[in-house]
């Protein structure tokens, strides 16, 4: 019998097993891998308050980069630069590893290479490398990814949008202080090209359909060799109920991942120690009813909550645009004024604040207006409204 058995060892799964385990919980953390990290289904690009986040030293760190190009179909590109470190590349394996043993030393105890096949009368079903063996705690946390088996077992309602990912390592000569977006590459989302060091990068993108079409056609010209391919998902939007049936669901798992950018680290990690604030709280009371944990959902939509709703609806906008408009759209935020108001206010984590900015005024909004149409109008006016609240 534990207190808490956290299900996934990424991450977000090894940020709430220590934040359990910190503040004197019995903590089981299962995952179905030999080892933390591998397979590396991650763009690795954090920023600097998610890699502060995951309190970890910078020996994952790769690169540093300051800002960013966004390259029309035509060419034309849009081009801001911090001047300072805005974001780092990063080694999944060894991010993964430092956070998982960091829970480690908290007193958390891991099973590797064990998958949980079932649960019954409020146990765990396992089996792997110490065989088949069940467990049972007196709360769960399921951090075990988009396409985990915890809200399926269940019959939790799941995130309402799964994108598809593909991304190769390759060599590259490159500028290692910009990363490079490529909307065109991917109609509903984009493609980018992260500089991983001298020499290096990763190639990538994700979108909802003809996703490996779509990635032969961009990646083609930068894969005369490539050391390195993964596939992955990406979930837009959180499950209607992200907890329920003493488990907590934090992460992908929960479908916290940022709908502007994918990353899934800063909410993940964020969500994972709120989820063993209530952890701690319904033990020491002895109360896991469905009352007790809604505590937790309440905790990360204050958090962040507002910033995944204008994500999303960002990104339904964004799903709507034709090429001529996406590149029309980027010419137009080339004016200094607002790359400006990019750099200055601009940040990975909380699109939202660049976003009220930019929408509080009347003549960016018109002059969008002009390129997207007035039905798309109408609505960046309605999130300007939003964003004054």
């Amino acid at each position: 019998m534990f207190d808490v058995a956290v299900v996934g060892a990424g991450p977000t799964g090894s940020a709430a097993a220590r934040a359990c385990a910190d503040a004197g919980l019995s903590v089981l953390c299962i995952e179905e891998h030999a080892a933390p990290g591998f397979p590396v289904q991650c763009a690795g690009l954090l920023s600097v308050k998610a890699l502060e986040e995951c309190r970890v030293s910078e020996r994952s760190v790769l690169n540093r980069v300051q800002g960013a190009r966004v390259v029309a179909s035509t060419g034309a590109e849009l081009k801001f630069d911090g001047g300072v470190t805005k974001a780092s590349v990063v080694d999944r394996a060894r991010l993964d590893a430092e956070m998982t043993a960091a829970a480690a030393d908290a007193g958390a105890e891991f099973w590797p290479k064990t998958t949980v096949v079932g649960r019954e009368e409020g146990r765990l079903m396992t089996r792997g490398a110490f065989g088949r063996r069940d467990v049972e705690a007196r709360l769960y946390i399921a951090a075990d990814g988009p396409r985990g088996g915890m809200a399926r077992m269940l019959g939790m309602a799941r995130s309402p949008v799964y994108l598809s990912g593909i991304q190769a390592d390759v060599p590259l000569d490159m500028d290692t202080r910009f990363v490079e977006v490529h909307p065109a590459a991917a109609p509903q989302f984009f493609g980018w090209v992260i500089p991983t060091g001298e020499g290096r990068a990763r190639v990538g993108l994700c979108g909802m359909r003809n996703v490996k079409e779509d990635f032969q056609k961009f990646a083609g010209p930068y894969m005369t060799s490539c050391t390195h391919l993964v596939t992955g998902t990406i979930p837009l939007g959180p499950m209607p109920r992200t907890y329920g049936h003493r488990t907590l669901f934090v992460g992908d798992a929960a479908g916290l991942a940022k709908p502007t950018s994918g990353g899934g680290i800063y909410t993940g990690v964020r969500a994972a120690r709120h989820a063993a604030s209530v952890a701690l709280s319904c033990c020491e009371r002895g109360d896991f009813s469905d009352a007790a944990l809604a505590d937790y959902e309440q905790r990360w939509q204050a958090d962040f909550g507002r910033e995944l709703a204008l994500g999303m609806r960002l990104s339904r906008l964004r799903q709507e645009l034709s090429a001529a408009q996406t590149d029309a759209l980027i010419a137009k935020m080339a004016d200094p004024a607002i790359t400006d108001l990019i750099v200055r206010y601009g940040d990975m984590d909380r699109p939202g604040i660049l976003a009220r900015r930019l929408l509080t005024k009347p003549s960016i909004i018109m002059s969008l207006g002009t390129i997207v149409g007035p039905s798309v109008c109408a609505f960046l006016k309605e999130l300007a409204i939003g964003a004054n609240r």
